[in-house]
């Protein structure tokens, strides 16, 4: 018998004889019983109750013989729920039938005729194990939630502010986790540290080397040394990981608002953008390879100066390499057409702008992690 007590089980079979005969059955193991002849009858029932198993024949009214009704509604079931156990029932000629239904997420198959026993038995156990299935989901599904949670928080939950300096950043993960990330740290009153990264891969191993690197690099950014010693000093970090076997491109700049002067290194990351006032665009490129693969990478740094009323964009490639239903990417067309129509606005408004019009273009699905960081100078 089983532990919980009064389970709901829907029986589904053309048959009314039949029908009757299993609920007569399964009420005496303790179960309680909904009976459906036809395939709207057990959409209704799905719609309007909730239920531990569904019981079902494959044969209904279209036709008795090949399954194809049951098969199809089978699938429909688990497109409801797909952690709702469902046994299916067949007679001794359609084994290939109820294999095919196994494929598609029935638990298991009884034979016509049944023994009263064994089915009894079948129907408690699928019983057991979906509801031991379901609070392992939503155990999951809590822990996931909390990771989630986490990772958020390891990012900044405001950006710092400076005088002369408009800051603003958006992150949307493909999937529930996310290997992007950025950072902005404000390291004394005229200086001012920006990054942003991506991880190689997606879901949790890449988060997980995500936050890694966020607490390396506000480690060594703290001591307001060089962008190419904290570049270096991540790259040593991530290579000591060798089970990792992931690399990581990166962009670290450290801006000094006396003098307006960018100083950056950009470890294969998409160069960042800076969009002068009069539309006028410069490329952010110069660094070095990736980090996360040799222990004794080179890095390079540039400097730029920015006036009042540029725009610093960095950006991860889920921006630029985001495809329409059509196949095509939104590449760094899409993105300049975006910054140069909105490049007078405010740091926000172009972040927003950007994930508007990249959203719009990908149909509202973005198949990578999303990552946009905007400075607008003052």
């Amino acid at each position: 018998m089983l532990a919980s007590s009064h389970p709901r089980v829907l029986v589904a079979d053309d048959q009314q004889d039949v029908v009757a005969a299993l609920r007569m059955l399964l009420r005496g193991a303790g179960l309680e019983v909904d009976p459906a002849t036809s395939v709207q009858e057990v959409r209704h029932r799905l719609d309007s109750q909730t239920y531990d198993l569904v019981l079902m024949d494959l044969n209904y009214a279209r036709d008795t013989t090949s399954g194809r009704e049951g098969l199809d509604l089978l699938t429909e079931i688990r497109e409801r729920d797909r952690l709702l156990p469902v046994i299916v029932m067949t007679g001794w000629g359609s084994i290939d039938t109820a294999v095919e239904a196994m494929r598609r997420g029935a638990r298991t198959f009884v034979h016509k005729p049944w023994d009263n026993h064994t089915l009894t038995e079948t129907v408690c156990r699928e019983i057991e194990e979906g509801h031991a299935l379901r609070q392992s989901d939503k155990l999951a599904a809590n822990e996931q939630a909390d990771a989630q949670a986490i990772q958020r928080a390891l990012l900044p939950t405001a950006l710092p502010s400076m005088s002369g300096v408009g800051l603003a950043a958006r992150w949307e993960p493909a999937l529930a986790f996310g290997g992007d990330c950025y950072d902005a740290l404000r390291l004394t009153e005229t200086h001012l540290a920006i990054s942003i990264a991506d991880v190689c891969g997606k879901g949790l191993p890449a988060a997980l080397l995500m936050s890694n690197l966020l607490a390396s690099l506000r480690a060594f950014a703290a001591s307001e040394r060089s962008p190419r010693d904290v570049v270096t000093s991540v790259n040593r970090a991530l290579c000591r990981q060798k089970d990792l076997r992931r690399f990581v491109t990166l962009f670290y700049a450290l801006y000094d608002s006396t003098t307006r002067v960018l100083t950056y290194t950009n470890a294969g990351h998409n160069p960042t953008l800076v969009l002068r006032r009069d539309g006028a665009r410069e490329w952010l490129a110069m660094g070095g390879t990736v980090t996360g693969i040799f222990d004794e990478g080179k890095f390079e740094e540039g400097r730029v100066t920015l006036a009042p009323g540029d725009r610093l964009v960095l950006y991860t490639d889920g921006i630029t390499e985001a495809r329409s239903s059509s196949g095509d990417e939104f590449e760094d067309t899409g993105l300049l057409r975006t910054l140069e129509r909105c490049r007078h606005l405010g740091a926000q408004s172009m972040v927003d702008a950007l994930f508007t019009d990249v959203g719009a273009f990908a149909g509202g699905r973005l198949q990578d992690d999303a990552t946009a960081v905007v400075a607008a100078i003052e």
